[in-house]
């Protein structure tokens, strides 16, 4: 006989409660024990703050604060800004023991603790601006840095430029907010924690070296002939004597790779925009690069490469080698080429082309002809050798702007010697 109400159910027991542990800690793990260290971190301040004056530090004193804190010193203007340092000119040992409780208090690694201190109130992500004021004081206090006190002009163009090479290499997500994950994934706090210890500057080639500034600056400077600091396709397509393809530029101004609608709407490339091209065009290995130049040859945003999209950049270069008197491969053989280069599943989508680690070799068949004519007189084993060797072997960008560098030193030592003769 049928139940007739639904109370007559049999009803299943409910489960015995499990206690599963919290494991997600976005702001890193907390130490376990009671926080009696915190009040010997605090203890530490508080002592540091005595040498000072009324128990007051100024931005260069807080070297000492930051050392007291366990902290690399040029977290210094950060602890210095965060505490209201900037409203006065100076931070009390008040001050900065309250902001510090609290710091503790919610962070519990150094990439969640950087991101509080120089991160806009309520945010847990960093902007390309929030990294001025830790910048700008690195400008003015590290060792290698202290011919710029005469150059203020050149401040915030070194400054642009770090931030613009900390983006590319740390925001992986591409969203132009650096987020603790991010941060945690990348070598940036590592390297920044180094700078304390090298007094030459150049040394630390990642995102600080003022020559690999200078190289970057010195070719958009050349491009910028009325001096804006903007430049337009025709003059990007000067760079390396017209090296890349005309259409490989129009998809640049496109806003594949541009933030805002800015460059499509005013047709011209900022200097920030244009260290992501340099940085992209002379290291295609790197996966930012390789992720620029899909962004551009995927012209229809689908994610995949069709052979639609192959054969509009490589008929361009065909049409330049046959000026050259150059006898180019028909595209069915070229595909063939690449495919077998590549290896795809299917299509090419973006994840092929970094595991394959041949990215730049495929990239630069399709729109840089200096690079694709050089790779084709290489001898294939040696270029396979280049892609077998797994030791720390400085990157192509590394390679590149040391040679650079090395050009624009030996030329300007030449005209220095024609104007004196």
């Amino acid at each position: 006989h049928a139940p007739t109400s639904p109370c007559s159910y049999p009803v299943t027991p409910p489960p015995p409660a499990i206690n599963i542990p919290r494991f997600y800690y976005p702001r890193g793990l907390p130490a376990l024990g009671p926080p009696a260290n915190h009040d010997a971190a605090i203890t530490a301040i508080e002592t540091a703050f005595t040498e000072f004056e009324e128990e007051k530090a100024d931005i260069y004193e807080m070297g000492k604060i930051a050392k007291a804190c366990g902290c690399p010193l040029y977290w210094k203007a950060p602890m210095f800004y965060s505490a209201g340092g900037e409203r006065t000119g100076f931070v009390s040992v008040h001050s900065f023991v309250a902001t510090w409780r609290k710091l503790l208090h919610s962070c519990h690694d150094d990439a969640s603790r950087f991101i509080y201190l120089l991160a806009k109130p309520g945010c847990n992500y960093l902007e390309q601006e929030d990294f001025i004021p830790l910048l700008q004081d690195i400008v003015d206090t590290h060792p290698g840095l202290t011919f710029l006190k005469d150059a203020p002009e050149f401040h915030s163009r070194y400054i642009t430029t770090v931030i613009q090479r900390i983006f590319y290499v740390v925001n992986r997500s591409w969203t132009g907010r650096v987020t603790m994950m991010e941060l945690r994934r990348s070598n940036f706090l590592q390297t920044l924690a180094l700078l304390e210890e090298e007094d030459d500057i150049n040394q630390i080639t990642d995102y600080f070296s003022y020559e690999h500034f200078y190289v970057i600056y010195c070719k958009f400077w050349e491009l910028d002939t009325d001096h804006d600091l903007y430049i337009d396709p025709k003059d990007l397509a000067r760079y390396n004597d017209h090296a890349s393809s005309n259409r490989i530029i129009e998809r640049l101004f496109s806003g594949a790779v541009t933030r805002g609608n800015a460059v499509q709407r005013e047709g011209r490339m900022s200097y920030a925009e244009f260290v992501w091209f340099l940085i992209s065009e002379e290291d295609k290995k790197n996966p930012t690069s390789i992720e620029y130049w899909f962004r551009c040859m995927d012209i229809d945003g689908d994610g995949i490469l069709s052979m639609f999209e192959l054969e509009f950049f490589y008929e361009e270069q065909c049409e330049r080698m046959e000026r050259m008197g150059i006898e180019p491969l028909p595209f069915q053989d070229l595909l063939c080429q690449m495919l077998d280069l590549v290896k795809p599943e299917s299509k090419i989508t973006l994840g092929d082309l970094k595991r394959c680690r041949m990215a730049h070799i495929f990239f630069d068949t399709f729109f840089n002809l200096e690079k694709y004519l050089d790779h084709e007189q290489r001898d294939p084993f040696a270029v396979q050798k280049d892609v077998d060797s797994d030791g720390p072997e400085p990157s192509d960008w590394d390679k590149y702007a040391s040679e650079e560098y090395e050009i624009l030193v030996a030329e300007e030592t030449a005209n220095e010697q024609i104007h004196e003769g």
